[in-house]
Formats: C-alpha cells, sequence, structure tokens
C-alpha cells in the first residue's frame, strides 16, 4: 500500500497546505476481507505453509505406516526360518491365520490412509485451497474443472428424476389397489 501513498518527507512543489490529488489517507483503505485477496503467492508464506502443513502431515504419517509395515514383515520373515538345530519338514511356529489377518487389514487400512491423506493435502496446494470456504467458491465458479451450470443441469436432472419415480409409485400404488379389489371381489363370489 505504500505505492499509492506519497512519501511525506519528499518536498512537494505545491504549498504546505494544499493535498496532491493522488493522495489516499491511509484510514480511507480498508484491508482485504478475504484470505484468498491478500494471499501471498511465495512458497514460505503463511498461507502455503498452512496448505503444505497436511502433505507433511500424509508424508510423515506414511513414512512411520511404510517403517512400522516394513517391521511387521521383516518380523514375519524372520520367524518362519528353521533354527540351527531344528527339522526343516516342520513350521517353527504355529500360524494363526484370523490373527495375521486382522494385523494385514490393519496395516493395509493406515498404509491406504496416510497416502490419501499426502495426496489430498497435495492436492489442496496445487489448486490453492487452504479452506472448505475457498473449496465451495473455488467449484461453484467452475475454476477446478466444473461447470457453474452443472449444478442447475443437476438440479432439473433431480426434478425430473423426482417427477418420473412419483409417477413409477404411483401406477404401483393403482396396481396394488386393483389387486385388493379383485381379491374381495373373488371372495364375495366365492361365499
Amino acid at each position: 500500500m505504500a505505492f499509492l501513498q506519497r512519501d511525506t518527507n519528499a518536498p512537494s512543489s505545491s504549498g504546505p497546505s494544499e493535498k496532491p490529488p493522488n493522495q489516499i489517507p491511509a484510514a480511507s483503505i480498508a484491508p482485504p476481507t478475504s484470505p484468498s485477496a491478500s494471499h501471498d503467492s511465495s512458497l514460505f508464506s503463511v498461507r502455503s505453509r498452512r496448505q503444505l502443513s497436511l502433505f507433511f502431515a500424509g508424508a510423515t504419517f506414511m513414512t512411520l505406516s511404510i517403517l512400522t509395515t516394513r517391521r511387521a514383515l521383516v518380523r514375519k520373515h524372520t520367524s518362519t526360518l528353521p533354527r540351527f538345530y531344528q527339522p526343516s519338514n516342520r513350521p517353527s511356529n504355529p500360524v494363526n491365520g484370523p490373527l495375521e489377518a486382522v494385523e494385514a487389514l490393519s496395516l493395509a487400512t493406515v498404509n491406504v490412509l496416510s497416502f490419501g491423506m499426502m495426496m489430498t493435502g497435495g492436492a489442496l496446494w496445487a489448486f490453492d485451497i487452504s479452506s472448505m470456504e475457498e473449496m465451495r467458491a473455488k467449484i461453484r465458479a467452475g475454476v477446478l474443472g466444473v461447470d457453474a451450470d452443472a449444478g442447475k443441469a443437476a438440479r432439473e436432472a433431480e426434478e425430473e428424476m423426482e417427477e418420473w419415480l412419483a409417477t413409477v409409485l404411483a401406477r404401483k400404488e393403482d396396481k396394488e389397489k386393483r389387486r385388493k379389489e379383485d381379491v374381495v371381489k373373488r371372495r364375495g363370489e366365492d361365499e
């Protein structure tokens, strides 16, 4: 904002009582209200660091999950190796299938969640999104490749689907009503 104001220490050709026409008082300049309007594009800005924090948290979590998975695999492999004087025709430790399945599922879940967390953080940083409000605004504006008219078309398609479903249900109710009436008529004829 300093480029909008004149240096007050610089000598002016006009008198001291006159204000130059291009000088804007500092009190009349309002700070930007939205976070997207005031963001710095630097890689090391506060906004960029906040955006990358999810990526680095996911990367750290993924590193820890990979180390845990590797440790479990090495432990399972070393447990299958026979001891020095053990016969090689029978297993060294009994295998507990359900326990190994639960362990494999939990390790796979942790690996997938950490990878997803890392990818989500990277995507949010790449699209320059740091809050849910910004994501909603960008999606509504069509910045992420989603057309603004697509929302209208989706609403129209939803209304059309509701109308079709209402007609199908109305026909079904009419068929059930006719069937019940036929059953009552048949019972009346039988008696």
